[in-house]
């Protein structure tokens, strides 16, 4: 632990637990695209998992600062924010595609079978 920069420590948590939940979102995304819905729903169900984990260590310096904490605000932690925004957004439309992926194929396959 940084103990000079404690918002270091936890700008690397909250990218790192953000960052494993966009490579889970996108295997899941791919996933789709194969018709494995299975496996994507439960890669979004993980990503969101990573999600909880980077919220997690945002809240704690939040909940700090609100307690009267004083820190000194870094570019890392503000882009470590930035990140985990991003990266739930992408979560959010991800989940959303992979819906409209089942949808379609599942139109598509009725349409074939009515030939």
């Amino acid at each position: 632990m940084d103990e000079n920069n404690p918002l270091l420590n936890v700008a690397m948590e909250i990218i790192l637990y953000s960052g494993e939940a966009r490579t889970l979102a996108t295997k899941a995304l791919s996933d789709a695209k194969s018709k494995n819905y299975e496996e994507a729903n439960n890669n979004i169900k993980l990503a969101y998992e990573e999600i909880v984990k980077a919220h997690k260590s945002q809240t704690k310096v939040i909940q700090e600062s609100v307690s009267g904490k004083s820190y000194e605000i870094d570019l890392l932690f503000i882009h470590a924010q930035d990140t985990l925004m991003t990266i739930k957004s992408e979560l959010l439309t991800f989940e959303e595609m992979i819906k409209v992926y089942e949808i379609l194929n599942e139109l598509m396959e009725r349409r074939n079978e009515s030939k």
